[in-house]
C-alpha cells in the first residue's frame, strides 16, 4: 500500500516537474485596457517553447461568456502552421495576429474598428504538448459622447431662474459635463448653481451681467464634444402697457362691431321704407290703358248715337238724367311716375253762337275724381 502511493506521488511530480519547464507566457503587461469605439487595439500575449515541448502548437483566442452555461466563443485560432480567423462571425475582417508566424513566440492579436459590443474578457490559450499556458485580458469599448445639445429652459428675463441644460445623447457613462463662460468676465454668475452629472446651470435671479455666451463640454475617459449657447436676458416686460392696449384693442373691437350692426339695421330699415312707398303707389295705379280706351270708345260712340237720334223736344230729358257712363279722366291714363299735366282750357262759346253754328248746348253734370256725380 505504501508502495502503491509513493509511486503515484512521484508521477504527480514528474508531471508537475514537466509543465513547469514547458511553454511560459512572458508577458506582463496591463491586463485591463478601455479604448474608444472606432479605434484598433492590441491584446499582448508574448510566450517561450521549452525543447521538452514536442506536441503541435496550438494558439486559440476566446472570449469569455459572463454566463457560466454559455459555452466560450473562439475568436481566431492557430493550429497545423495556419490561422483560421473567421470563427466568430462579430469579428470577421476585424481581427489577426500581430506576427504572420505566431509559432516564434507572439501570439498577440489586433482588433480594429472596435464596438461597444466588443467589450468583454478575452484569453490567450498557448498549447504545446505537454505544456499549456493562458493568460486573460479585459477590454473595455467605451463610446466617446456624442456632440451635446446646449439650450436655455425658461424665461430669459431679470429677476427669473433660468436653467442652462448639456445633454449628450451617445457616449459610455460615466459622463461629465463641465460650463464656463466664454465672454464678458469668463465666470460663471455667482448665482449659478452647476450640475456637473445632469449637465445644468441653474442662474437664481438673473440679471443683465448674465447676458453672454457659455460652452458646455460632456466627457468620458475616451473623449469629449462640447456646444456652444449664447443667453440673452432681457428686461421685464411692461404689463401695465400690455394691459392698456388690450383694453382699447377690445374697446375699439366694440366700437367696429357697433357701427357694422348700426349700419345694417339702417339698411334694413331704408329697404322697407322703400319697400311701403312703392305699394302705395301701386295701390294708386288706373286701371290699364287698353281698358280706358276701349271703355272711353264705347261711351263716346254711344253718346254720340243717343245725341244724333235725340229730338229738340227730348233733349231736355236727356239732358236732366244722371249720366254715369263718363270717360275716365287722363289721370287715369297717365303713368304714377309722370307729372299730372294741367287740363286743357276750352274757348267758351256763348249759347247764341253755338245755336248759330248748329250745335244743340247740353248740361253734362259735374263728377268727382273716382267718376261719380256730384
Amino acid at each position: 500500500m505504501e508502495l502503491t502511493i509513493g509511486r503515484f506521488c512521484c508521477v504527480l511530480l514528474s508531471l508537475f516537474a514537466g509543465l513547469a519547464s514547458g511553454v511560459e507566457i512572458t508577458s506582463s503587461g496591463p491586463t485591463s485596457i478601455e479604448k474608444a469605439s472606432g479605434q484598433s487595439v492590441k491584446l499582448d500575449c508574448q510566450f517561450n517553447l521549452d525543447p521538452v515541448d514536442s506536441g503541435p502548437l496550438d494558439i486559440e483566442w476566446s472570449l469569455i461568456s459572463n454566463d457560466n452555461q454559455k459555452e466560450d466563443k473562439v475568436v481566431i485560432l492557430y493550429a497545423g502552421d495556419r490561422s483560421y480567423d473567421d470563427y466568430f462571425a462579430q469579428m470577421k475582417g476585424r481581427v489577426h495576429f500581430n506576427s504572420a508566424d505566431p509559432k516564434n513566440g507572439d501570439a498577440s492579436i489586433n482588433l480594429t474598428g472596435l464596438k461597444s459590443v466588443d467589450s468583454g474578457t478575452y484569453q490567450c490559450k498557448v498549447k504545446k504538448a505537454p505544456g499549456i499556458r493562458s493568460r486573460r485580458m479585459l477590454l473595455i469599448v467605451m463610446v466617446k459622447p456624442s456632440k451635446p445639445r446646449c439650450y436655455a429652459e425658461g424665461p430669459t428675463q431679470e429677476g427669473k431662474d433660468i436653467v442652462l441644460r448639456c445633454k449628450s445623447n451617445e457616449g459610455t457613462n460615466p459622463l461629465q459635463y463641465s460650463w464656463e463662460k466664454t465672454s464678458g468676465g469668463k465666470l460663471l454668475p455667482s448665482s449659478a448653481v452647476l450640475d456637473s452629472v445632469g449637465g445644468t446651470v441653474n442662474v437664481r435671479n438673473a440679471s443683465a451681467g448674465a447676458s453672454g455666451s457659455y460652452r458646455c463640454i460632456a466627457s468620458n475617459r475616451v473623449g469629449s464634444e462640447e456646444c456652444t449657447l449664447y443667453l440673452n436676458v432681457t428686461p421685464p416686460p411692461n404689463t401695465a402697457g400690455i394691459i392698456a392696449g388690450a383694453i382699447i384693442a377690445v374697446l375699439l373691437f366694440l366700437i367696429i362691431i357697433a357701427i357694422i350692426l348700426f349700419c345694417c339695421c339702417r339698411a334694413r330699415h331704408r329697404k322697407k321704407y322703400e319697400k311701403e312707398i312703392c305699394n302705395e303707389i301701386r295701390e294708386d295705379v288706373p286701371p290699364p290703358k287698353s281698358r280706358a280706351s276701349t271703355a272711353r270708345s264705347f261711351t263716346v260712340g254711344s253718346q254720340r248715337s243717343s245725341l244724333g237720334s235725340m229730338s229738340p223736344s227730348n233733349l231736355h230729358e236727356y239732358a236732366l238724367k244722371p249720366q254715369y257712363d263718363k270717360i275716365p279722366s287722363d289721370e287715369y291714363e297717365r303713368p304714377p311716375s309722370s307729372v299730372p299735366l294741367p287740363p286743357p282750357t276750352a274757348t267758351r262759346m256763348a249759347g247764341p253762337n253755338l245755336s248759330r253754328m248748329g250745335g244743340i248746348p247740353v248740361m253734362i253734370p259735374a263728377q268727382n275724381r273716382d267718376g261719380s256725380i256730384v
